[in-house]
């Protein structure tokens, strides 16, 4: 999936300036995708020069901030959107996380450090859940898309927590001194 899609889909719903459209990917979909503000605002620029996104406004900031510059979609947006609804997505799902690739890994580093990710992980996915869980009431008022992407984000975080929990509880049980990693094994 390109970024470009997910940003003309989110202007579907209402003008946004750059940071808003960051935080709600991350805060929404942050486990289907992820994005940098880098990716956010090349993004924005391109759909501009497209002619795909408009900016309709500009908003001085507090504290001598960078002005927000809001964008809307365009009538050429949508119909560009709307192709992009109609083709077949990617087949392959991909999963990207950072913290698990660095899982593959941790046979080779200390248990110690490996455990203290895991509960970081654990709390980061429990506190996602419980905003996720507050925000139920508001997805079922999007209408059946958002709400059952929403429940998918729903069973994805209990879905990994309960594998967190598994992992923390087997690596605890792990022997002081007992090998990870069998060095003569070969991917």
């Amino acid at each position: 999936m390109s970024i470009k899609y997910a940003v003309l889909g989110l202007l579907h719903y209402k003008d946004m300036h750059g940071y808003q459209i960051k935080d709600h990917i991350e805060k929404n979909f942050g486990y289907m995708w992820t994005v940098n503000f880098g990716q956010i605002y090349t993004t924005l620029k391109s759909l501009t020069d497209a002619g795909f996104i408009a900016l309709s406004d500009v908003i001085s900031s507090d504290n001598g901030a960078p002005q927000k510059k809001l964008y809307s979609l365009t009538d050429e947006g949508r119909r560009e959107f709307k192709k992009w609804l109609k083709n077949s997505p990617e087949k392959q799902m991909l999963l990207r996380d950072p913290f698990l690739m660095r899982f593959v890994f941790f046979g080779f580093g200390e248990k110690e450090d490996a455990l203290r990710l895991i509960e970081d992980q654990i709390q980061t996915y429990e506190q996602q859940l419980s905003r996720r869980k507050g925000n139920v009431f508001r997805w079922e008022r999007q209408g059946v898309y958002v709400n059952m992407i929403a429940e998918l984000g729903l069973n994805f975080n209990e879905l990994f927590l309960s594998w967190l929990y598994k992992v923390r509880d087997a690596m605890r049980d792990t022997a002081p001194g007992e090998r990870t990693v069998d060095p003569a094994v070969q991917l």
